[in-house]
C-alpha cells in the first residue's frame, strides 16, 4: 500500500536531563545533534522561533545528520505574535530569507505558532495564510500553522488552510482543541502529554494508538478517534510529521523512539 514518508522525533537536543538516560554520559556537547540523528528521524527546532541563526548553522546541522532525517522549525514570533497576522509579511520574509534553505532536503515544514489567546478571525487568518511564501531561492517551503484557540475547532478554519496546502497542526494530549483534519499534502502532529508515571512517558496502549494515526494519515487516512470538523479529504498518501513535545520533558526521547519502532512494524 502507499504511503509517505515518516518523520518521528522531539524538540531540540539540548536538554541537561537526557544527559545518562538517553546521551551517553561521555558523549559531548556537540555530537548531541549526530546522536540523536542515529535514533529519530525529525527534531522539531524551537530556538528559531526566539531568535535568528545563521546560515552556517543550518548548513551545520544539515551535515551532522543521515539524509533521510528531517529539521522542522518554528518560525519568528515576531510574525506569530502580531495583533493583525495580516501585517507579519516582512517578519515571515526576513525569516524564510534567513538562511534556512542550507538545511536543503533536509528542511521540513515551518511551524507559525499562535500564541494560545489568538482567537480566529476568518480574514485576518486567511491572509496570513496567503502571505506565506511558497518558495525561498527556488526552494518549495511547506507550511503548518498551531492555532491553539478553540475558536479554530471549526469548518471554516479548515477550509481556509486546505485553499492555500498549509497544515493545521494537530496538537494532541494538551490543554488545546484537536484538530485531526489534514489540510496539506503532508500532516504535522505534536504530542504532548508524556508523564513520569510511564516508563517510555505514554502508555504501551496509548503508544499503540498514536503509531495507528501516524501510519493511518501516511496512507492517506483520518484517524477516526480523533476530532474532525470538516469532510475527508480525498484519500492520499502524506508526509507525516510527529514530534513528542513538553509534558515530561526527560522521558520524550523514550516516548518518540517507542512510536518508531512501532510504525516499523506495522509497515514492514
Amino acid at each position: 500500500m502507499a504511503m509517505g514518508r515518516i518523520f518521528i522525533g522531539v524538540g531540540g537536543w539540548t536538554f541537561e536531563p537526557w544527559r545518562g538516560t538517553y546521551y551517553p554520559e561521555k558523549l559531548t556537547q556537540k555530537r548531541e545533534l549526530e546522536h540523536m540523528g542515529s535514533t529519530m528521524t525529525g527534531v522539531e527546532v524551537n530556538g528559531t522561533f526566539y531568535g535568528s541563526q545563521k546560515p552556517e548553522s543550518f548548513r551545520k546541522w544539515h551535515d551532522e545528520v543521515p539524509a533521510d532525517f528531517m529539521f522542522t522549525l518554528k518560525g519568528t514570533r515576531y510574525a506569530t505574535n502580531k495583533k493583525v497576522l495580516a501585517d507579519a509579511s516582512e517578519s515571515v520574509l526576513r525569516f524564510t530569507a534567513s538562511g534556512i534553505v542550507e538545511l536543503k532536503d533536509k528542511l521540513g515544514p515551518i511551524n507559525w505558532q499562535l500564541a494560545a489567546t489568538k482567537k480566529f478571525d476568518p480574514a485576518d487568518f486567511g491572509a496570513f495564510l496567503n502571505l506565506l511564501p511558497a518558495t525561498q531561492d527556488n526552494k518549495t517551503l511547506r507550511h503548518a500553522v498551531e492555532a491553539r484557540h478553540e475558536s479554530f475547532a471549526n469548518a471554516e478554519a479548515v477550509a481556509l488552510a486546505r485553499e492555500t496546502g498549509v497544515a493545521l497542526i494537530t496538537g494532541a494530549d494538551a490543554d488545546y482543541s484537536v484538530i485531526a483534519d489534514p489540510t496539506a499534502d503532508f500532516v504535522y502532529l505534536r504530542l504532548q502529554g508524556t508523564s513520569e508515571d510511564n516508563e517510555k512517558g505514554y502508555s504501551e496502549k496509548a503508544l499503540d494508538a498514536w503509531a495507528d494515526r501516524i501510519v493511518t494519515y501516511a496512507r492517506g487516512g483520518v484517524p477516526t478517534d480523533l476530532p474532525s470538523f470538516a469532510p475527508a479529504p480525498a484519500e492520499t498518501p502524506r508526509d507525516v510529521f510527529a514530534f513528542v513535545i513538553s509534558g515530561f520533558k526527560e522521558k520524550n526521547p523514550a516516548a518518540a523512539m517507542a512510536l518508531i519502532e512501532r510504525v516499523k512494524k506495522l509497515t514492514s
